[in-house]
């Protein structure tokens, strides 16, 4: 102990457990987990919201906004091309011109946009969804953004008396076709508990995470370990191949270890091929890395190895494959090694 002492002369050895806890408790978080089974019944249509209005009908929202009009929901849909709502409208959905007639006609308006500045603009723009709100109407957001971002679309949604929700999602393409997504919501809590089947329709789990801006941060979180495990799986495919070895091989081996995870295994036979199906695209990745730098930086918390992989994202893009899948940041890595 009199060497610890020497050595470490500000450790204290009468230690408070309670002051080891660096996250505490926070009790206003849960989260609700939809079972599957050949039980579970899809909402009672009396549970559900008499309108819902999308705006953003792209990789993401179009496939939600099918769930909820295959669910029996009425839906009006806005997107800037009108083009991409003319699939919906031939299910059954309604058509605005803008954000703002969306949001006067409906109970509850979602939107899936693809960065902060067309959240906001779609939001609180000359013809955004604000100008159509009011009492007892809902504005649920489901783009990925930062939390200044979120709490400025708060702020505009509930200066006209209705409520807020930031609700981004964890999943990509197939998980929102197949309503799978994972939704981290915050704000209002009436209107988390209005939209919750709305949610269960379009997800298989969602969180209550209090406070406008948790949502946007957890998700900024989930997408910048997401970013960088793929990154580091990009990697020790070109490396395995650069010594010798059979990528698809690695791809099996990681498959049956403790570091398996299920987008190894969907996108790694691709990525051997050099095949990039988007997903999630590229540039979408990188700007969530993008965010979540500027998350860390707010609080003086570095984060090295998501600065690295934004880095050799930011590559990936010069080379033209934003709009690839974010599998094809394995590319930036074949440059460097022709370099």
């Amino acid at each position: 102990m009199a060497m610890c002492s020497t050595f470490c002369p500000r450790l204290s050895f009468h230690l408070n457990c309670k002051s080891l806890s660096l996250f505490p408790v926070k009790r206003r978080f849960f989260v609700t987990i939809k079972a599957f089974s050949s039980q579970t019944s899809a909402p009672k249509a009396d549970d559900l919201p008499a309108s819902i209005g999308f705006l953003g009908l792209g990789i993401m929202g179009n496939p939600m906004a099918q769930n909820l009009i295959k669910a029996g929901c009425d839906v009006t849909v806005w997107n800037r091309t009108k083009s991409k709502c003319e699939p919906l409208i031939s299910l059954g959905a309604k058509y605005k011109s803008s954000p703002e007639e969306v949001a006067a006609s409906c109970d509850v308006t979602f939107a899936m946009l693809a960065d902060p500045e067309s959240a906001a603009d779609v939001a609180c723009g000359k013809y955004g969804a604000a100008k159509g709100m009011g009492p007892g109407k809902g504005y649920v957001d489901v783009s990925t953004v930062d939390g200044e971002t979120s709490k400025l679309i708060c702020e505009h949604i509930r200066a006209t008396g209705a409520h807020f929700l930031e609700a981004p999602v964890s999943g990509s393409k197939k998980p929102a076709e197949d309503g799978q997504l994972i939704f981290l919501t915050a704000g209002d809590s009436v209107l988390y508990d209005k939209a919750a089947p709305l949610l269960d329709i379009m997800g298989k789990s969602r969180f209550y995470l209090g406070e406008v801006g948790n949502g946007a941060a957890m998700k900024l979180v989930v997408n910048m370990v997401m970013g960088s495990m793929m990154a580091s799986f990009a990697e020790g495919l070109v490396l395995s191949e650069k010594v010798g070895l059979d990528p698809s091989v690695l791809v099996e081996v990681i498959s049956q270890g403790a570091i398996s995870a299920p987008m190894y295994a969907v996108k790694g036979p691709s990525m051997v091929k050099s095949s990039y199906p988007t997903a999630f695209p590229l540039k979408h990745q990188q700007k969530d890395l993008r965010l979540a730098l500027g998350l860390a930086e707010s609080v003086s918390q570095p984060i090295p190895i998501a600065a690295a992989t934004n880095e050799l994202y930011k590559v990936a893009k010069s080379h033209g494959l934003s709009d690839q899948d974010f599998s094809a940041v394995i590319e930036a890595l074949k440059v460097k090694l022709q370099q």
